[in-house]
């Protein structure tokens, strides 16, 4: 049986990897985001992962909007990153792991959520910032464990509400905890909090909502699946939608965490960006 170690928030904004890129680690401008990273570095570094579970919304790179699953898993021995247009150096693929990626489906179609199943995917920066951030270096990290993509639909409306997304965790869960292997999870829940990009309201951030947020996401998650999708965008942006792939995070968690660290940060290139670790509790 597989355990789930815990789980982590973390921002996939491009410029994220335009920064790592440059080692802007440092720069005033910069600081107070990486800052957040170190106590997540040195979790990792002792509990040194099998898996993880990359929860994140796809921008066009593998799916557009004439083909947008509602959500999908990654089934192949490895995933390929292309060049976006955003000045992000693509890099050596990410291994997969086949072997658990088709279990989870498997599982979680039993439990009556239909995935589409991926045997090749190229990833964007919403997969490739996080692994980044997570594991320096990735995918060339000495400690880089096999991937699985689970891609959610956040751009093309109807999106899942939040309390789907919740289940869905639930049903993911479920699936790792029966997991044949003897190994350990980790599962990451990407996106900004508030943050809309475009339009009449293009460098809206809500910090109050954010808050709200990291706070029920960690003791109360149920709270939250009273948001409605239209309250989403009105409260979070039209982007801070990506707050759905955190609830799929934390319902795979089950009831028994603990907080390890947390980091809120406004603004990184007009978004809020929140990190947060999530110990399973033994």
């Amino acid at each position: 049986m597989a355990k789930i170690l815990g789980g982590i928030t973390t921002s996939h904004i491009p410029a994220v990897g335009n920064a790592i890129q440059k080692e802007l680690y440092d720069d005033p401008y910069w600081k107070p985001f990486f800052d957040g990273y170190p106590k997540v570095h040195q979790w990792i570094k002792d509990n040194k992962p099998d898996y993880c579970i990359n929860i994140y919304n796809d921008h066009g790179l593998g799916f557009f909007l004439d083909r947008m699953p509602t959500f999908a898993i990654g089934c192949a021995n490895e995933y390929r990153n292309e060049d976006e247009g955003w000045g992000l150096p693509a890099l050596d693929p990410f291994p997969g792991a086949p072997e658990l990626s088709w279990h989870i489906a498997e599982s979680m179609v039993a439990d009556h959520f239909d995935l589409t199943t991926c045997q090749e995917l190229a990833v964007d920066h919403g997969f490739v910032v996080p692994m980044q951030l997570f594991w320096p270096g990735a995918p060339h990290h000495p400690d880089m464990p096999k991937t699985v993509p689970i891609s959610a639909n956040t751009v093309q409306h109807p999106i899942p509400t939040l309390a789907r997304a919740l289940d869905f965790g639930k049903a993911l869960g479920k699936a790792l905890q029966s997991f044949p292997e003897d190994a350990t999870v980790v599962i990451l829940g990407t996106g900004g909090l508030s943050h809309q990009l475009d339009g009449a309201r293009a460098g809206f951030i809500n910090k109050e909502f954010d808050q709200y947020c990291l706070d029920n996401i960690v003791s109360n998650p149920e709270e939250l699946t009273k948001i409605t999708r239209m309250e989403l965008v009105e409260k979070a942006g039209a982007q801070g939608t990506e707050f759905l792939m955190w609830m799929m995070m934390r319902g795979a968690l089950g009831d028994n965490i603990n907080e390890i660290t947390r980091n809120y940060h406004i603004p990184i290139s007009n978004t809020a960006a929140g990190t947060l670790l999530l110990e399973c509790a033994a």
